[in-house]
């Protein structure tokens, strides 16, 4: 099954945004040597998790274009003559988003409408899947959460994402640029920027440990999360983008598994053989903008495209733990 949606790439062009980022990236890693061209495109602001090392593997095999998303002459190159576009570029940080909400709202929002209107533009039979987020659904009513339940975003970065992917469902339905959106829940892995916390606390976690640090956590930390490794989100994005039909639709990713982040502190320093955790107090910018227990009922992608998570929360805590290891320098 695999090898089939592997073979639907072949001679193909693809286009990447975010392309330098940790799911950007490890897309392309898996379709080099597969696809005819690939193209990242990647702004590199610091602070993002854009890192040429990404690609260092495959360099000779990728096309680099710096360039700001935003920019309307670019993307309006960009797209042209690509046939599927992986839309992962985006912010993540929910604390962010609050703080500077305006430019949550440029790179969430106006982006999206520039790489759509690209499309409309100048490429109309592109197939595109969008880098979503479970932060869209907000504060959870019930789990397991799936795709019928309400959206109640705590936040604006929430708002953004949800706005982001209806416009692709609008131009999927208007225009017939046949797009889709995966709604990510934690992931983790090689890959994932590690100089702060802001876009997936695991791997903070796992630096931590690694430098033997205290791992702080809110409260008792009883709330309870669902990872993805992100070998298993990469193959979600494939599946869903190699496939008619899931135009239109969203999906959600889920392990099946639910771990509270007391647990995964604890899996963090099992496998880094280091570290130690501190409890503090919930503080209150971070505890207004919570939601709860997250466990994703990924029923939907499993009917429509035959996914399944296949790595174990541990496998992937060490795979991660051992490319940090040989690679730390580039990262930390």
């Amino acid at each position: 099954m695999k090898q089939y949606y592997l073979d639907v790439y072949k001679n193909k062009n693809i286009l990447i945004t975010g392309g330098l980022g940790f799911i950007g990236s490890t897309i392309a890693n898996r379709l080099a040597g597969t696809a005819k061209e690939i193209t990242l495109v990647d702004s590199l602001i610091p602070q993002y998790g854009g890192n040429l090392f990404n690609i260092d593997a495959i360099q000779d095999k990728v096309n680099v274009n710096i360039a700001d998303v935003r920019d309307e002459a670019s993307m309006n190159v960009l797209v042209k003559n690509k046939h599927y576009l992986f839309n992962m570029a985006g912010t993540l940080s929910h604390i962010d988003s609050m703080t500077d909400p305006y430019t949550d709202l440029e790179i969430n929002c106006r982006s999206q409408l520039t790489i759509l209107e690209a499309c409309r533009k100048n490429n109309r039979d592109i197939k595109i899947v969008l880098a979503g987020t479970r932060g869209e659904y907000g504060r959870i009513e019930k789990t397991p959460v799936d795709e019928s339940h309400p959206l109640l975003p705590t936040d604006v970065n929430g708002i953004n994402k949800i706005a982001g992917g209806l416009y692709h469902l609008v131009y999927n339905n208007a225009y017939g640029i046949r797009s889709a959106s995966i709604r990510l829940t934690n992931t983790y892995g090689p890959r994932h920027q590690m100089r702060h916390s802001k876009q997936g606390y695991l791997n903070w976690f796992l630096r931590l440990a690694m430098e033997n640090k205290e791992i702080t956590i809110y409260d008792n930390g009883t709330a309870k999360r669902d990872f993805i490794y992100v070998d298993d989100a990469v193959e979600a994005f494939l599946r869903v983008c190699a496939s008619d039909d899931t135009n239109g639709q969203y999906y959600n990713l889920g392990s099946g598994r639910a771990v509270s982040i007391l647990e995964s502190a604890e899996a963090v320093i099992e496998v880094a053989g280091s570290g130690k955790i501190k409890h503090v107090e919930y503080p209150k910018d971070k505890k207004a903008i919570e939601i709860g227990d997250f466990i994703a009922d990924y029923s939907k992608i499993k009917n429509t495209v035959g996914w399944e998570p296949e790595t174990s929360f541990k496998d992937g805590l060490k795979k991660t733990y051992e490319f940090y290891k040989k690679y730390k320098e580039y990262y930390f």
